[in-house]
């Protein structure tokens, strides 16, 4: 069963966390995490690119000249797409590109990323994470005390908004709920820091 030492909001050792094997021991299945992202990124666009095709665009109701016996190329329209000002042929239109892959591939894919973070050993677990008062440079102070480098990804079990407000001005900084962790967030910061009660409750929501 793989353990994870605890810290304090100081940075100091202060135990050890034996963490679900399930979770955070699995097989790291790289095929899968770049499946999720791609489809979690997909599922984040907007779709609302849009062209006008050769009978949207205004004008071009007149035969610029006659069929024949002009010399020139026979037309019916200006508003041709081989005229300059003329409608777009198979331009993007709204569209949904939404999709979704399978519970057991999503899954396998967030036991891939939480395992591939804590062999790496950029996953740490607080024993708590306290803020009696919405204070930016608490968090940054955490930060330094954990020696967290890079993009660095806040997990707690409950909202909190003093967690939010002191973290939202801080570049790379982003606080999340245990229940809605997803790969896309795992992958896109260097560092993870769980509290004792968000692996409580990661456990709980993901085991399953």
């Amino acid at each position: 069963m793989p353990t994870v030492d605890v810290f304090n909001m100081e940075g100091e050792r202060v135990g050890e966390l034996e963490l679900n094997p399930v979770i955070f021991d699995a097989e790291v299945k790289e095929h899968l995490l770049f499946d999720v992202a791609q489809m979690l990124l997909a599922n984040r666009r907007r779709g609302t690119a849009s062209t006008k095709d050769k009978g949207e665009v205004q004008g071009g109701g007149k035969k610029p000249w006659r069929q024949k016996g002009t010399g020139r190329a026979r037309h019916g329209s200006t508003r041709s797409p081989i005229w300059r000002g003329g409608g777009i042929a198979f331009g993007p239109k709204p569209r949904s590109y939404r999709y979704q892959l399978p519970k057991k591939m999503r899954r396998a894919a967030l036991y891939s990323a939480l395992t591939s973070k804590l062999k790496k050993e950029q996953l740490t677990v607080l024993d708590g994470l306290q803020l009696p008062e919405p204070k930016t440079r608490e968090v940054v102070r955490l930060i330094d005390n954990l020696n967290a480098r890079g993009k660095v990804l806040l997990i707690t079990a409950k909202p909190d908004v003093n967690v939010y407000r002191s973290s939202r001005n801080i570049p790379g900084v982003k606080s999340v709920l245990a229940s809605q962790i997803n790969v896309l967030d795992i992958l896109n910061h260097d560092r993870l820091i769980l509290t004792k009660d968000a692996v409580a409750a990661v456990e709980e929501v993901f085991a399953s």
